[in-house]
């Protein structure tokens, strides 16, 4: 009995093992609220015909936002030859990988029925912009998962007990700049996309411009970067397992900062258009957004604290060399793309049309998650950080060494040949 105790108190009573106990929960809670979504359907939860997309949705556009840092990264890396940046895409992978998983988990949630998804993949309708999202949301998965594999080939156990399996997927690896050129056409075409889907709705008017692929792309590709940078550090700063080269996370935040100043200036001008004359539901819907029940989120969790003041900290030198301002300005960039992704979806569902003969009449509704919601949503979310927490201790997938060994050899190799 002492020795269970023991090893009780080892295993468990750890800061791991807290953590690790603690997804578990909320994993087992999810699962139960899964299973109720699927045996009772959607009826159990507050999505109605008005508002059929709600917080997983807004679950699943964030997983697919803050998972782009995947192919801009490899892109970079792979395509334009900037491999000293090879860890921190090698980090975005796993991430991206991570992202889509929760994406997909959302998905077989929200479809209502699970047992059909296969049917997009057989019966083409090539005149829906779902089905595009559809197909590239799976080719790009199965492009993460070849890309992934040298990251799963690095685990010990696996070299151990199947070195030829382990073998050939570090293999994988050779074929990286192949791949990359595939997720950037697949995650590309995805990205814009699904602002595509919102952008051709035109009964819901706030969503019905031309710009809203622009700013899924972009905003996807800003918190995709901004969050493989921010879970690097946090990481190297709650276990040892994780290396981090703060010079190139440095680098790169810069670029993003200079990023986000664009972002602004697109942000603006879409800001500004929506407010030259009145159009029957973008007005009411814009002043919902600005002055109303969503205007908190918008001034405050989107543009102020997720845009203007995370530019600046990354773009004024000493906030940015500091570690703990750096992570707290990405923390926010992806905290008003999550932000962002659940205005938009949200706020065109809470102004609705009626189109009967005559004036167009507005009416406002509401709409709050049900607690089986809140329940499955926190589950994917757990899923996303315990994906991440095993990489980071047992597959290396926080680890700069690489480049900074790569960078050192180089050098001493040059004084070398200086002195001779």
């Amino acid at each position: 009995m002492k020795i269970i105790f023991k090893t009780i108190r080892e295993n468990i009573f750890t800061p791991w093992g807290l953590w690790l106990s603690f997804l578990g929960v909320l994993l087992a809670t999810a699962l139960v609220a899964g299973l109720s979504v699927f045996w009772f359907g959607l009826s159990i939860t507050n999505l109605t015909d008005i508002v059929p997309w709600g917080l997983w949705i807004t679950i699943d556009l964030s997983s697919i936002a803050v998972a782009a840092g995947a192919f801009s990264l490899c892109a970079i890396v792979y395509l334009f030859g900037f491999k000293r940046y090879e860890p921190i895409a090698r980090t975005a992978t796993f991430i991206g990988f991570t992202g889509y998983s929760m994406a997909m988990m959302a998905l077989l949630l929200d479809i209502g029925r699970p047992d059909r998804f296969w049917k997009s993949f057989v019966y083409w309708n090539t005149h829906s912009l779902l089905w595009e999202v559809t197909m590239c949301v799976g080719l790009y998965f199965t492009v993460l998962v070849f890309e992934v594999m040298p990251i799963v080939a690095s685990f010990e156990w696996l070299r151990k007990k199947f070195p030829r399996i382990a073998e050939k997927m570090e293999h994988m690896h050779h074929y990286a700049p192949v791949l990359a050129i595939l997720g950037l056409g697949l995650s590309s075409l995805h990205q814009s996309s699904l602002g595509a889907v919102y952008g051709v709705i035109k009964a819901r008017p706030i969503w019905y411009k031309p710009e809203m692929s622009v700013m899924f792309m972009f905003t996807a590709i800003l918190g995709g970067v901004a969050l493989t940078l921010f879970a690097s550090m946090l990481a190297a700063r709650l276990t040892p397992k994780a290396k981090v080269n703060d010079i190139l996370v440095e680098r790169v935040s810069q670029v993003l900062g200079y990023m986000m100043i664009a972002y602004l200036y697109w942000r603006f001008w879409d800001w500004l258009a929506q407010t030259y004359t009145y159009e029957p539901g973008r007005t009411e819907a814009f002043k919902l957004l600005t002055s109303g029940t969503l205007s908190f989120n918008f001034w405050f969790g989107e543009m102020l604290f997720g845009a203007l003041i995370p530019t600046i900290i990354l773009l004024y030198k000493p906030t940015r060399l500091s570690p703990f301002w750096r992570m707290l300005g990405l923390a926010m960039i992806v905290g008003g793309v999550v932000a962002f992704r659940f205005d938009t979806n949200i706020v065109g569902f809470l102004t609705v049309i009626s189109y009967l003969p005559g004036e167009a009449m507005i009416s406002y509704t509401s709409y709050s998650p049900s607690l089986v919601e809140w329940a499955a949503g926190l589950g994917i979310i757990a899923f996303g950080l315990l994906a991440f927490s095993i990489g980071v201790k047992y597959l290396r997938v926080v680890d700069h060494r690489l480049t900074s060994e790569e960078y050192e050899t180089v050098h001493v190799m040059a004084d070398d040949a200086i002195k001779a």
